[in-house]
């Protein structure tokens, strides 16, 4: 059984092949830039260049790709967009064309001049990825499922705020079902507000296999839990620390599968908290004071708590697990140029020995869920009980 999962960030996209005849430590791995990334490059190119682009395609990631499409049209550089790609830069399409970016048909897109530049734009690129492996003489041809974690704030309808949109998704679905793994869909079932979600299934019309897509912070958090040390642990504060989205889980004893139950959370964006803040909201959602203005007034998405027995820290060699690009906020090292010293004891969590794969196998362990027929494979290679011995040569 072959799994390919791929987690889209800000910075990278992490890659990882799951193969049922290896030890999971023996899949292989890519760390590449992320796609917005690539995307900012090339129109950073066409700048210099004083070039006309064309963005096509799908909505995808929008961040560095989206300021350098601004900047573009500032440069006084003639830039055009179909609707779907424009979506990349602003659901409010009103807002794309304010900047100077001129909205046109995929008809239009095709009319243009031979001398714009076209960028399509997708978060997932399968024929992309497959080259790579490819390259390396690994074959993507027999996949029994693929799997890909973005990011979406989802869809708001006029006049509803975006961050308290997602969080009231994040709300309904935690009530629904109580689990990181509630944020995992096969593609045909994704919810039509989550647009970025349903571009992913979209931009991907020839892979021939299942799909699941899910949210990047659970597929972090989830893949955490399966370090050694913090598997251990019956409850569990982890904080997964994005590049732009800081995300933390208060995990219980209360949930009915693998992953265990979900006694509170909260969302704020990277850049408006410092160590402090942040410890400040870690100890809060630990003993269950934390509410949902604290967060969402101060530019935050929010917070919830689902469980009255608060978790209480100090009670072993460390308080907090911690994941994601933005870790280091948690050390005083130079390298951090914080003047801030931790206060809670963190751990960095290191799942099968890798911390930057820890999305991607969150995935997998989503997909065992979405997946029922998939699922008892992948749950015997994660608890070890998998092809222990075979190497890569006798695949």
């Amino acid at each position: 059984m072959q799994i390919l999962t791929v987690d889209i960030g800000t910075g990278t996209q992490d890659i990882f092949l799951y193969d049922s005849r290896l030890d999971i430590e023996n899949g292989y791995k890519l760390v590449l830039p992320s796609p917005t990334m690539m995307v900012y490059r090339r129109i950073k190119e066409a700048t210099r260049a004083r070039t006309p682009i064309v963005l096509t395609g799908h909505q995808m990631g929008g961040g560095p790709s989206a300021w350098a499409a601004e900047a573009h049209a500032r440069a006084g550089i003639p830039i055009y967009a179909t609707e779907d790609a424009a979506r990349t830069l602003n659901d409010e399409l009103n807002k794309v064309e304010s900047v100077g970016i001129k909205l046109i048909s995929d008809d239009e897109a095709t009319g243009l001049s031979s001398t714009v530049h076209r960028l399509e734009l997708k978060d997932f690129d399968f024929d992309f990825i497959a080259d790579v492996f490819a390259r390396f003489g690994v074959s993507l041809r027999d996949l029994d499922a693929a799997a890909v974690a973005v990011f979406d704030h989802g869809a708001a309808p006029p006049g509803v705020s975006d961050r308290q949109f997602r969080f009231d998704y994040l709300d309904r679905r935690i009530r629904e079902k109580d689990s990181l793994t509630a944020f995992a869909y096969l593609s045909e079932d994704v919810p039509h507000f989550l647009t970025r979600l349903q571009s992913v299934a979209n931009s991907a019309p020839g892979l021939d296999c299942p799909l699941v897509i899910m949210d990047t912070a659970p597929a972090a958090v989830l893949g955490a839990t399966f370090d050694p040390v913090v598997s251990r642990r019956p409850r569990k504060l982890i904080a997964n620390v994005g590049n732009f989205h800081t995300l933390a889980f208060r995990l219980g004893k209360n949930g009915k599968e693998r992953c265990m139950g979900i006694e509170g959370v909260f969302e704020h964006h990277t850049g408006e908290i410092d160590l402090p803040k942040l410890e400040s909201l870690l100890r809060t959602l630990s003993d269950g004071t934390l509410k949902h203005e604290d967060v969402f007034n101060d530019m935050g998405h929010g917070a919830l708590i689902y469980s009255d027995d608060p978790f209480e820290l100090r009670t072993g060699e460390f308080d907090v697990i911690v994941t994601g690009p933005r870790r280091s906020m948690f050390t005083n090292s130079p390298s951090t140029n914080s003047q801030f010293t931790s206060l809670l004891r963190p751990y960095f969590a290191v799942p099968f020995g890798d911390m930057m794969i820890a999305g991607c196998f969150g995935l997998l362990a989503a997909t065992a869920d979405v997946l029922p027929n998939l699922g008892e494979t992948i749950r015997a290679s994660m608890q070890g009980q998998g092809s222990r011995g075979t190497a890569p040569w006798d695949v």
